[in-house]
Protein backbone atom coordinates (compact mmCIF):
# COMPACT_ATOMS: atom_id res chain seq x y z
CA UNK A 1 0.00 0.00 0.00
CA UNK A 2 1.56 3.40 -1.05
CA UNK A 3 1.90 6.13 1.37
CA UNK A 4 -0.83 8.09 -0.36
CA UNK A 5 -3.05 5.58 0.46
CA UNK A 6 -2.40 4.70 3.81
CA UNK A 7 -3.20 8.54 4.78
CA UNK A 8 -6.30 8.13 3.11
CA UNK A 9 -7.35 5.24 5.19
CA UNK A 10 -6.14 6.97 8.31
CA UNK A 11 -7.81 10.27 7.83
CA UNK A 12 -11.11 8.01 6.64
CA UNK A 13 -11.16 6.16 10.19
CA UNK A 14 -10.59 9.71 12.19
CA UNK A 15 -13.72 11.39 9.93
CA UNK A 16 -15.90 7.81 11.17
CA UNK A 17 -14.93 8.48 14.68
CA UNK A 18 -15.43 12.09 14.69
CA UNK A 19 -18.79 11.17 12.26
CA UNK A 20 -20.18 8.61 15.08
CA UNK A 21 -19.74 10.95 18.03
CA UNK A 22 -21.66 13.19 16.07
CA UNK A 23 -24.33 10.14 15.78
CA UNK A 24 -24.35 10.99 12.12
CA UNK A 25 -27.88 12.08 12.03
CA UNK A 26 -28.03 14.20 9.02
CA UNK A 27 -28.52 11.12 6.53
CA UNK A 28 -30.36 7.95 6.85
CA UNK A 29 -29.20 7.76 10.43
CA UNK A 30 -32.18 10.04 10.81
CA UNK A 31 -33.93 7.16 9.36
CA UNK A 32 -32.47 4.35 11.63
CA UNK A 33 -33.25 6.56 14.89
CA UNK A 34 -36.75 6.90 13.85
CA UNK A 35 -37.64 3.24 13.20
CA UNK A 36 -35.06 1.60 15.52
CA UNK A 37 -35.42 0.61 19.27
CA UNK A 38 -32.32 0.62 21.77
CA UNK A 39 -32.64 -1.89 23.84
CA UNK A 40 -29.12 -2.37 24.65
CA UNK A 41 -25.54 -1.10 25.53
CA UNK A 42 -23.53 -3.83 25.93
CA UNK A 43 -20.18 -2.79 24.63
CA UNK A 44 -18.70 -6.19 24.99
CA UNK A 45 -20.99 -7.95 22.40
CA UNK A 46 -18.37 -9.31 20.34
CA UNK A 47 -17.73 -11.95 22.64
CA UNK A 48 -20.00 -15.27 22.42
CA UNK A 49 -20.72 -15.46 25.98
CA UNK A 50 -22.30 -12.02 26.05
CA UNK A 51 -25.55 -13.10 24.02
CA UNK A 52 -28.70 -10.90 24.91
CA UNK A 53 -29.83 -14.04 22.92
CA UNK A 54 -30.16 -17.91 24.04
CA UNK A 55 -28.28 -20.18 22.12
CA UNK A 56 -30.11 -24.06 22.43
CA UNK A 57 -27.56 -25.49 20.55
CA UNK A 58 -24.46 -25.12 22.42
CA UNK A 59 -22.32 -28.11 20.33
CA UNK A 60 -22.50 -25.41 16.90
CA UNK A 61 -20.06 -22.86 16.08
CA UNK A 62 -21.12 -19.35 17.14
CA UNK A 63 -21.01 -15.72 15.01
CA UNK A 64 -21.41 -12.81 16.85
CA UNK A 65 -23.57 -10.17 15.41
CA UNK A 66 -24.79 -6.29 16.05
CA UNK A 67 -27.89 -5.03 15.06
CA UNK A 68 -30.73 -2.78 16.39
CA UNK A 69 -34.03 -3.76 14.34
CA UNK A 70 -36.76 -3.95 16.76
CA UNK A 71 -37.82 -7.09 16.20
CA UNK A 72 -33.96 -8.76 15.75
CA UNK A 73 -34.86 -10.65 18.58
CA UNK A 74 -37.16 -13.06 16.73
CA UNK A 75 -35.21 -12.68 14.07
CA UNK A 76 -32.22 -14.34 15.47
CA UNK A 77 -34.29 -17.08 17.55
CA UNK A 78 -35.75 -18.21 14.12
CA UNK A 79 -32.12 -18.51 12.44
CA UNK A 80 -30.69 -20.27 15.08
CA UNK A 81 -34.17 -22.64 14.98
CA UNK A 82 -33.61 -23.20 11.95
CA UNK A 83 -30.06 -23.53 11.38
CA UNK A 84 -27.71 -26.61 12.30
CA UNK A 85 -24.56 -25.71 11.19
CA UNK A 86 -23.90 -22.40 13.32
CA UNK A 87 -25.57 -20.23 15.89
CA UNK A 88 -25.94 -16.54 15.98
CA UNK A 89 -24.64 -14.79 19.34
CA UNK A 90 -26.56 -10.80 19.04
CA UNK A 91 -25.90 -7.83 20.86
CA UNK A 92 -27.96 -4.82 20.60
CA UNK A 93 -24.73 -2.18 21.33
CA UNK A 94 -26.61 0.66 19.81
CA UNK A 95 -28.96 1.94 16.65
CA UNK A 96 -27.12 3.46 14.04
CA UNK A 97 -24.54 6.50 15.11
CA UNK A 98 -24.10 4.69 18.73
CA UNK A 99 -23.16 1.33 17.00
CA UNK A 100 -20.82 2.75 14.37
CA UNK A 101 -18.87 4.86 17.52
CA UNK A 102 -17.89 1.19 18.92
CA UNK A 103 -17.64 -0.22 15.83
CA UNK A 104 -15.02 2.66 14.75
CA UNK A 105 -13.10 2.01 18.22
CA UNK A 106 -13.14 -1.70 17.56
CA UNK A 107 -11.36 -1.02 14.20
CA UNK A 108 -8.94 0.92 15.28
CA UNK A 109 -8.16 -1.10 18.05
CA UNK A 110 -7.79 -3.84 15.98
CA UNK A 111 -10.27 -6.30 18.16
CA UNK A 112 -13.70 -6.21 19.84
CA UNK A 113 -16.10 -6.13 16.59
CA UNK A 114 -18.37 -8.54 15.84
CA UNK A 115 -18.50 -11.38 12.85
CA UNK A 116 -21.70 -9.85 11.70
CA UNK A 117 -22.41 -6.03 11.63
CA UNK A 118 -26.33 -4.13 10.40
CA UNK A 119 -24.70 -0.95 8.87
CA UNK A 120 -26.83 1.64 6.62
CA UNK A 121 -26.09 1.32 3.19
CA UNK A 122 -24.40 4.53 2.92
CA UNK A 123 -21.81 4.27 6.03
CA UNK A 124 -20.73 0.89 3.92
CA UNK A 125 -17.34 2.99 2.25
CA UNK A 126 -16.91 4.66 5.25
CA UNK A 127 -15.78 1.25 7.02
CA UNK A 128 -15.07 -0.30 3.70
CA UNK A 129 -11.73 1.85 3.17
CA UNK A 130 -10.65 1.37 6.19
CA UNK A 131 -10.23 -2.41 5.30
CA UNK A 132 -13.06 -3.22 8.20
CA UNK A 133 -15.34 -5.08 5.83
CA UNK A 134 -14.81 -8.54 4.04
CA UNK A 135 -15.74 -9.04 0.14
CA UNK A 136 -18.75 -11.80 0.88
CA UNK A 137 -18.90 -12.05 -2.90
CA UNK A 138 -16.56 -14.98 -2.95
CA UNK A 139 -18.48 -16.92 -0.05
CA UNK A 140 -21.62 -17.71 -1.80
CA UNK A 141 -22.92 -14.70 -3.24
CA UNK A 142 -24.08 -16.88 -6.50
CA UNK A 143 -26.74 -18.91 -4.48
CA UNK A 144 -28.46 -15.83 -3.09
CA UNK A 145 -28.02 -13.10 -5.87
CA UNK A 146 -31.23 -14.19 -7.57
CA UNK A 147 -32.66 -13.20 -3.86
CA UNK A 148 -32.24 -9.69 -4.37
CA UNK A 149 -32.91 -7.28 -7.15
CA UNK A 150 -29.48 -5.23 -9.00
CA UNK A 151 -30.30 -1.81 -7.19
CA UNK A 152 -30.15 -3.38 -3.90
CA UNK A 153 -27.44 -5.01 -4.68
CA UNK A 154 -25.52 -1.85 -5.96
CA UNK A 155 -25.98 0.00 -2.98
CA UNK A 156 -23.79 -2.47 -1.07
CA UNK A 157 -21.19 -2.63 -3.94
CA UNK A 158 -18.52 -1.07 -4.60
CA UNK A 159 -16.60 -1.82 -7.71
CA UNK A 160 -16.90 -5.60 -8.41
CA UNK A 161 -17.03 -6.08 -4.77
CA UNK A 162 -19.82 -7.03 -2.68
CA UNK A 163 -19.65 -5.85 1.25
CA UNK A 164 -23.13 -6.78 2.78
CA UNK A 165 -26.36 -8.04 2.22
CA UNK A 166 -29.05 -5.84 1.61
CA UNK A 167 -32.14 -6.36 4.17
CA UNK A 168 -34.34 -3.29 4.23
CA UNK A 169 -34.80 -0.20 2.11
CA UNK A 170 -36.61 3.02 1.29
CA UNK A 171 -38.16 4.19 -1.92
CA UNK A 172 -39.28 7.08 -1.83
CA UNK A 173 -42.98 8.48 -2.82
CA UNK A 174 -45.05 11.37 -1.91
CA UNK A 175 -47.03 11.21 1.44
CA UNK A 176 -50.18 13.72 1.62
CA UNK A 177 -53.41 14.78 3.54
CA UNK A 178 -55.99 13.59 1.68
CA UNK A 179 -58.72 16.16 3.78
CA UNK A 180 -56.13 19.01 2.23
CA UNK A 181 -56.09 18.00 -1.54
CA UNK A 182 -60.03 17.16 -1.22
CA UNK A 183 -60.47 20.76 0.13
CA UNK A 184 -58.19 22.55 -2.26
CA UNK A 185 -59.52 20.30 -4.80
CA UNK A 186 -55.78 19.06 -5.66
CA UNK A 187 -54.87 15.81 -7.29
CA UNK A 188 -51.60 14.07 -6.54
CA UNK A 189 -48.96 15.91 -8.71
CA UNK A 190 -47.04 13.70 -11.34
CA UNK A 191 -43.82 16.14 -11.66
CA UNK A 192 -42.36 19.16 -10.24
CA UNK A 193 -43.68 21.72 -11.84
CA UNK A 194 -46.99 20.14 -11.45
CA UNK A 195 -46.09 20.07 -7.60
CA UNK A 196 -45.34 23.67 -7.76
CA UNK A 197 -48.35 24.69 -9.11
CA UNK A 198 -50.52 23.26 -6.65
CA UNK A 199 -48.67 24.46 -3.96
CA UNK A 200 -48.80 27.88 -5.14
CA UNK A 201 -52.91 27.15 -5.25
CA UNK A 202 -53.33 26.03 -1.51
CA UNK A 203 -50.95 28.76 -0.67
CA UNK A 204 -53.36 31.57 -2.66
CA UNK A 205 -56.76 29.64 -1.09
CA UNK A 206 -54.64 30.34 2.19
CA UNK A 207 -54.19 26.70 2.73
CA UNK A 208 -51.05 25.27 4.59
CA UNK A 209 -47.15 24.96 3.63
CA UNK A 210 -47.39 22.29 1.08
CA UNK A 211 -44.44 20.32 2.23
CA UNK A 212 -41.27 21.11 3.54
CA UNK A 213 -37.23 21.63 3.46
CA UNK A 214 -35.87 20.83 6.03
CA UNK A 215 -31.37 21.20 6.12
CA UNK A 216 -31.28 18.16 8.28
CA UNK A 217 -32.14 15.67 5.49
CA UNK A 218 -29.41 16.28 2.72
CA UNK A 219 -29.78 13.15 1.97
CA UNK A 220 -33.52 13.88 0.42
CA UNK A 221 -31.57 16.92 -1.69
CA UNK A 222 -29.02 14.28 -2.59
CA UNK A 223 -31.77 11.68 -3.61
CA UNK A 224 -34.18 14.18 -5.90
CA UNK A 225 -30.53 15.50 -7.34
CA UNK A 226 -30.11 11.89 -8.34
CA UNK A 227 -33.67 11.82 -9.66
CA UNK A 228 -32.77 14.73 -12.48
CA UNK A 229 -29.94 12.91 -13.25
CA UNK A 230 -26.86 14.25 -11.10
CA UNK A 231 -23.97 11.51 -10.31
CA UNK A 232 -22.33 12.85 -6.99
CA UNK A 233 -19.54 10.36 -6.61
CA UNK A 234 -17.79 7.98 -8.73
CA UNK A 235 -15.76 5.76 -6.37
CA UNK A 236 -13.63 2.39 -7.19
CA UNK A 237 -11.81 0.67 -4.54
CA UNK A 238 -9.56 -0.82 -6.85
CA UNK A 239 -8.27 2.72 -7.33
CA UNK A 240 -8.62 4.16 -3.82
CA UNK A 241 -6.66 7.16 -4.06
CA UNK A 242 -8.78 8.86 -6.84
CA UNK A 243 -12.36 9.68 -6.72
CA UNK A 244 -14.94 11.64 -8.69
CA UNK A 245 -17.21 14.71 -7.19
CA UNK A 246 -19.29 16.30 -9.23
CA UNK A 247 -22.04 18.13 -6.97
CA UNK A 248 -22.20 20.97 -8.83
CA UNK A 249 -23.53 19.82 -12.05
CA UNK A 250 -26.69 21.35 -13.66
CA UNK A 251 -28.82 18.87 -12.19
CA UNK A 252 -27.52 19.59 -8.65
CA UNK A 253 -28.15 23.08 -9.16
CA UNK A 254 -31.53 22.89 -10.81
CA UNK A 255 -33.22 21.08 -7.77
CA UNK A 256 -31.35 22.84 -5.03
CA UNK A 257 -32.57 26.44 -7.08
CA UNK A 258 -36.35 24.48 -7.45
CA UNK A 259 -36.24 24.25 -3.74
CA UNK A 260 -34.80 27.13 -2.32
CA UNK A 261 -37.78 29.09 -4.48
CA UNK A 262 -40.75 27.33 -3.11
CA UNK A 263 -39.11 28.07 0.57
CA UNK A 264 -38.58 31.71 -0.92
CA UNK A 265 -42.26 32.01 -1.96
CA UNK A 266 -43.33 30.30 1.22
CA UNK A 267 -44.68 27.41 -0.71
CA UNK A 268 -42.80 25.04 1.68
CA UNK A 269 -41.93 25.36 5.29
CA UNK A 270 -38.02 25.31 6.03
CA UNK A 271 -38.65 23.28 9.31
CA UNK A 272 -35.80 20.53 10.59
CA UNK A 273 -37.48 17.40 10.18
CA UNK A 274 -37.43 13.95 13.02
CA UNK A 275 -38.50 17.21 15.35
CA UNK A 276 -41.12 17.50 17.60
CA UNK A 277 -42.36 20.06 16.46
CA UNK A 278 -42.31 18.87 12.78
CA UNK A 279 -44.12 16.28 13.80
CA UNK A 280 -46.61 18.76 15.75
CA UNK A 281 -47.21 19.97 12.27
CA UNK A 282 -47.63 16.54 10.80
CA UNK A 283 -50.56 15.99 13.14
CA UNK A 284 -52.36 19.36 12.89
CA UNK A 285 -52.15 19.48 9.20
CA UNK A 286 -48.86 22.16 8.48
CA UNK A 287 -47.97 20.42 5.86
CA UNK A 288 -50.02 18.54 2.55
CA UNK A 289 -47.06 16.66 1.60
CA UNK A 290 -44.19 14.50 3.25
CA UNK A 291 -41.46 13.83 0.77
CA UNK A 292 -40.50 10.64 2.32
CA UNK A 293 -39.43 6.69 2.33
CA UNK A 294 -41.38 3.62 2.09
CA UNK A 295 -40.09 3.46 6.17
CA UNK A 296 -42.15 6.55 7.00
CA UNK A 297 -45.78 5.12 7.67
CA UNK A 298 -43.95 2.80 10.68
CA UNK A 299 -42.16 6.12 11.74
CA UNK A 300 -45.27 8.38 11.73
CA UNK A 301 -47.35 5.68 13.20
CA UNK A 302 -44.73 5.47 16.33
CA UNK A 303 -44.90 9.67 16.14
CA UNK A 304 -48.04 9.82 16.79
CA UNK A 305 -49.43 10.45 13.26
CA UNK A 306 -52.21 8.71 11.90
CA UNK A 307 -54.08 8.77 15.13
CA UNK A 308 -57.34 9.99 16.73
CA UNK A 309 -58.54 13.25 14.55
CA UNK A 310 -55.86 12.14 12.38
CA UNK A 311 -57.36 8.50 11.29
CA UNK A 312 -57.52 8.17 7.66
CA UNK A 313 -56.16 11.49 6.38
CA UNK A 314 -53.33 10.14 4.69
CA UNK A 315 -52.73 8.50 1.68
CA UNK A 316 -49.21 8.05 -0.79
CA UNK A 317 -48.79 9.01 -3.80
CA UNK A 318 -45.67 7.93 -6.32
CA UNK A 319 -42.66 10.43 -5.81
CA UNK A 320 -43.15 13.74 -8.74
CA UNK A 321 -41.04 13.30 -11.57
CA UNK A 322 -38.51 15.45 -13.16
CA UNK A 323 -39.13 14.26 -16.58
CA UNK A 324 -42.17 11.72 -16.52
CA UNK A 325 -40.88 10.86 -20.27
CA UNK A 326 -37.78 9.12 -18.50
CA UNK A 327 -38.97 8.32 -14.96
CA UNK A 328 -36.52 7.46 -11.90
CA UNK A 329 -37.34 6.09 -8.85
CA UNK A 330 -34.45 6.97 -5.70
CA UNK A 331 -34.02 5.46 -2.46
CA UNK A 332 -33.57 7.06 0.97
CA UNK A 333 -32.09 4.65 3.57
CA UNK A 334 -32.06 1.40 4.33
CA UNK A 335 -29.37 -1.23 5.79
CA UNK A 336 -27.66 -4.19 5.31
CA UNK A 337 -25.71 -7.07 7.11
CA UNK A 338 -21.60 -6.92 6.92
CA UNK A 339 -19.37 -9.37 7.81
CA UNK A 340 -16.54 -7.54 9.56
CA UNK A 341 -12.59 -8.05 8.43
CA UNK A 342 -12.07 -9.04 12.67
CA UNK A 343 -14.31 -12.36 11.82
CA UNK A 344 -13.06 -15.66 13.04
CA UNK A 345 -14.60 -17.55 10.46
CA UNK A 346 -15.49 -15.22 7.18
CA UNK A 347 -17.48 -18.25 5.53
CA UNK A 348 -19.65 -19.43 8.16
CA UNK A 349 -20.10 -15.35 9.01
CA UNK A 350 -21.15 -14.50 5.40
CA UNK A 351 -23.70 -17.65 5.74
CA UNK A 352 -25.13 -15.81 9.07
CA UNK A 353 -24.89 -12.52 6.98
CA UNK A 354 -27.13 -14.18 4.37
CA UNK A 355 -29.55 -16.23 6.11
CA UNK A 356 -30.70 -13.61 9.04
CA UNK A 357 -34.06 -12.06 8.04
CA UNK A 358 -34.35 -14.34 5.22
CA UNK A 359 -37.19 -16.68 6.54
CA UNK A 360 -40.84 -16.19 5.76
CA UNK A 361 -41.63 -15.83 9.43
CA UNK A 362 -39.09 -13.14 9.83
CA UNK A 363 -39.71 -11.21 6.99
CA UNK A 364 -43.69 -11.29 7.72
CA UNK A 365 -43.05 -9.77 10.96
CA UNK A 366 -41.08 -7.22 9.50
CA UNK A 367 -43.34 -5.83 7.65
CA UNK A 368 -46.39 -6.39 9.13
CA UNK A 369 -44.99 -4.30 12.06
CA UNK A 370 -44.01 -2.03 9.66
CA UNK A 371 -40.40 -2.31 11.18
CA UNK A 372 -38.97 -2.86 7.39
CA UNK A 373 -39.75 -2.21 4.12
CA UNK A 374 -38.07 -5.63 2.57
CA UNK A 375 -35.36 -5.98 -0.09
CA UNK A 376 -36.00 -9.68 -0.48
CA UNK A 377 -37.74 -10.59 -3.39
CA UNK A 378 -39.25 -13.62 -1.32
CA UNK A 379 -41.45 -11.01 0.19
CA UNK A 380 -41.53 -7.89 -2.19
CA UNK A 381 -42.99 -10.27 -4.16
CA UNK A 382 -45.07 -12.37 -1.72
CA UNK A 383 -49.55 -11.20 -2.76
CA UNK A 384 -49.60 -10.56 0.87
CA UNK A 385 -47.61 -7.90 1.23
CA UNK A 386 -48.05 -6.36 -2.13
CA UNK A 387 -51.85 -6.21 -2.03
CA UNK A 388 -51.46 -5.24 1.61
CA UNK A 389 -54.15 -3.25 2.43
CA UNK A 390 -51.82 -0.19 4.46
CA UNK A 391 -54.23 0.93 7.94
CA UNK A 392 -52.13 4.23 8.22
CA UNK A 393 -53.52 5.12 4.35
CA UNK A 394 -57.13 4.16 5.43
CA UNK A 395 -56.80 0.78 3.82
CA UNK A 396 -54.71 1.99 0.58
CA UNK A 397 -52.60 -0.47 -1.43
CA UNK A 398 -49.96 1.65 -1.14
CA UNK A 399 -46.88 -1.32 -1.65
CA UNK A 400 -48.89 -2.42 -4.78
CA UNK A 401 -49.81 0.88 -6.14
CA UNK A 402 -46.80 3.49 -5.47
CA UNK A 403 -43.80 1.46 -2.94
CA UNK A 404 -43.21 -1.77 -5.03
CA UNK A 405 -43.18 -0.46 -8.41
CA UNK A 406 -40.53 2.00 -7.12
CA UNK A 407 -38.82 -0.57 -5.33
CA UNK A 408 -38.17 -2.53 -8.68
CA UNK A 409 -37.44 0.09 -10.94
CA UNK A 410 -34.56 1.53 -8.28
CA UNK A 411 -31.45 1.44 -9.91
CA UNK A 412 -28.78 1.90 -7.33
CA UNK A 413 -26.49 4.73 -6.71
CA UNK A 414 -22.59 4.86 -5.68
CA UNK A 415 -21.79 6.26 -2.13
CA UNK A 416 -19.01 8.19 -0.58
CA UNK A 417 -16.39 6.94 2.18
CA UNK A 418 -16.83 10.43 3.53
CA UNK A 419 -20.09 10.41 3.19
CA UNK A 420 -20.82 12.16 6.39
CA UNK A 421 -18.50 15.25 5.84
CA UNK A 422 -20.56 15.53 2.05
CA UNK A 423 -23.63 15.72 3.97
CA UNK A 424 -22.88 18.24 6.74
CA UNK A 425 -21.48 20.54 3.80
CA UNK A 426 -25.09 19.98 2.28
CA UNK A 427 -27.07 20.66 5.06
CA UNK A 428 -24.45 24.31 5.92
CA UNK A 429 -25.15 24.95 2.42
CA UNK A 430 -29.09 24.57 2.79
CA UNK A 431 -29.71 26.26 5.78
CA UNK A 432 -27.92 29.13 4.02
CA UNK A 433 -30.19 28.85 1.26
CA UNK A 434 -33.12 28.58 3.66
CA UNK A 435 -32.02 32.01 5.19
CA UNK A 436 -32.14 33.26 1.85
CA UNK A 437 -28.36 34.45 1.83
CA UNK A 438 -27.17 32.60 -1.22
CA UNK A 439 -28.99 30.56 -4.66
CA UNK A 440 -29.32 26.92 -4.43
CA UNK A 441 -26.64 26.88 -7.52
CA UNK A 442 -24.29 29.16 -4.81
CA UNK A 443 -24.96 26.09 -2.57
CA UNK A 444 -24.27 23.77 -5.14
CA UNK A 445 -21.42 25.36 -6.13
CA UNK A 446 -19.65 26.21 -2.22
CA UNK A 447 -20.59 22.21 -1.84
CA UNK A 448 -18.19 21.39 -4.61
CA UNK A 449 -15.54 23.51 -3.31
CA UNK A 450 -15.66 22.21 0.12
CA UNK A 451 -16.06 18.35 -0.70
CA UNK A 452 -13.35 18.78 -3.09
CA UNK A 453 -11.17 20.59 -0.81
CA UNK A 454 -11.88 18.19 2.03
CA UNK A 455 -10.86 15.35 -0.38
CA UNK A 456 -7.22 16.61 -1.42
CA UNK A 457 -6.30 17.54 1.99
CA UNK A 458 -6.78 13.60 2.42
CA UNK A 459 -5.15 12.46 -0.37
CA UNK A 460 -7.72 11.32 -2.87
CA UNK A 461 -6.71 12.89 -6.84
CA UNK A 462 -10.36 14.38 -7.45
CA UNK A 463 -11.40 13.57 -10.75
Amino acid sequence: MSTKTKRIFATTAMLAAACVLAACSSTAGSESSARASNSGNDTTGNKASNCTNTISKKDLPVVTFWGWYPNMQLVVDNFNKQNNEVQVCWTNVGQGGDEYDKFQTAISAGTGAPDVIMIEADRIPTFQIQKALVDIKQYGFDAVKANYGPGAWKDVSIGGAVYGVPVDGGPMAMIYRKDIFDKYKITPPKTWAEYEQAAQKVKDAGGPLFGDLGANVPAVMMALQIQKGATPITYDPAKPESIGIALNDQASKDVLDYWGNLARKGLVGTQDQFTPEYISGVINGKYATYISAAWAPGYLTGAGVGKGKDTGKFAVAPLPQWDPANPVQVNWGGSAFSVTSQAKNPELAAKVAYGLYADDESLTDGWTNQIIFPLNLKALNDPKFVDLKVSFFDGQQANKEVYVPAANAYKGMTYSPFGQYYFDAMTKQIGAVIEGSITGAQAADRVQEDVVGYAKEQGFTVQ
